[in-house]
């Protein structure tokens, strides 16, 4: 319906959707499609969550942007309320993933220079990595498919290494390192576990030559993973954590958080953002930390996550490889010849949205509050359309 207008980026399917509620949706011509996507991990609470709408209306009545003049009550409300939750010192809000990087990145930067002058300057990022779209998080990105000759020149001084190699970290970090980014789960590249024994050697290697850490929690954030933080379960501690997409349930919203040798790195001017932690988002956010946070949520994340792992690899489909993930942040290999891309497709046909991520994996995040029988419902799809293949 609005391919021919708006500029396809994203290789849409000519599907318009219209409406949802929990975690199920409808297209203009009333077809019911059971949601494993949410919007990729950003419809955290599903569609049409009473107490999100309520607090959205409420918020859009009294105040929906201040300018960063000033603060706003909901803004400082959800910052307090935020770190508290996750034990930061400090937040900095903008609009997007690709900002909150962006921030990271320009924070790493400044605390390089500020620690060992202007030799200081490389950021390490994993390989099969993901960080974002602007020039500066493309090249952070550990993926030379994200690095077409058309946008070069890159931005220097970012370099790679592979996640769970123990001999990378022992000779990687010197005096030039400004930071280590860890993407806590690659999301992107194939839902790929980071081992978090390896994790904390990594950052304590970062750390010894006087770098600081941070974690993209872009994707893994908000309780993604069955944790309100990734990293809190991967034990590294990061300085910085980005975050977006669950944030806000559905509303814009991105930033970093902000911990010891990193919180005053950051002064007036260095970075701001015209929408970032306007009160709409904040009063949004306080909707989705305020689930989180209730007791058994996020046990039940992880629970509906074994659950569907557990139900797909029992069918032995020859068509499924290996089954990834850490709670509602799920991955399935597909098995060559097939495509993750084709099965997508039909499955989308068949009335269940997925993505797709790495070179064949089919990716599966749905709303974290998903229902039992709307897991069923999915999967009953999934198994139908798998044996089709």
């Amino acid at each position: 319906m609005g391919s021919k207008i708006v500029v396809n980026n994203y290789g849409s399917f000519d599907v318009t959707m219209v409406k949802g509620k929990g975690s199920t949706v409808y297209d203009v011509n009333g077809k019911k499609y059971i949601d494993f996507l949410a919007g990729i991990a950003v419809n955290c609470l599903g569609h049409n969550f009473k107490p999100l709408v309520k607090a959205i209306s409420n918020q859009a009545k009294k105040q929906i942007h201040v300018c960063n003049y000033f603060v706003s009550d909901t803004g400082v409300e959800y910052a307090t309320e935020l770190l508290g939750q996750t034990g930061f010192d400090a937040v900095y809000f903008g609009n997007s993933g690709a900002e909150g990087n962006e921030a990271a990145i320009k924070l790493a930067r400044k605390y390089g220079y500020l620690n060992g002058g202007e030799k200081r300057r490389v950021i390490y990022t994993l390989e099969s990595s993901f960080h974002g779209r602007t020039l500066a998080t493309l090249t952070a990105t550990g993926q030379d498919k994200f690095h077409p000759a058309c946008f070069a020149p890159y931005v220097d001084c970012f370099k790679t290494i592979k996640a769970n190699d123990w001999e990378a970290i022992k000779t990687a970090f010197d005096d030039t390192t400004a930071a280590l980014l860890i993407e806590c789960v690659q999301g992107e590249g194939g839902v790929n576990i980071v081992d978090a024994e390896w994790a904390k050697a990594a950052a304590k290697a970062a750390r010894d030559a006087g770098a600081i850490v941070m974690a993209d929690e872009v994707q893994t954030g908000f309780g993604r993973t069955g944790t309100l933080l990734a990293s809190d379960a991967l034990g590294f501690e990061p300085e910085v954590v980005s975050f977006a997409k669950g944030a806000a349930g559905g509303v814009p919203f991105g930033g970093i958080l902000i911990r010891g040798k990193a919180a005053d790195v950051f002064k007036a001017g260095d970075h701001q953002s015209t929408f970032g932690g306007n009160p709409l988002a904040c009063a949004a956010g306080l909707v989705v930390l305020k689930e989180l946070t209730k007791p058994g949520f996020l046990e039940s994340v992880a629970e509906k996550g074994e659950y569907i792992r557990k139900q797909i690899a029992s069918w032995k489909n020859p068509n499924v490889g290996e089954i990834r993930g850490k709670g509602l942040m799920i991955g399935a290999d597909i098995v060559d010849p097939k495509s993750a891309l084709e099965l997508e497709k039909k499955l989308l046909e068949n009335g269940l949205l997925t993505s797709t991520a790495g070179r064949n994996t089919l990716r599966m995040v749905p709303p974290l509050n998903i229902s039992y029988k709307e897991i069923d419902e999915g999967l009953a799809i999934l198994k139908k359309t798998l044996e089709e293949l």
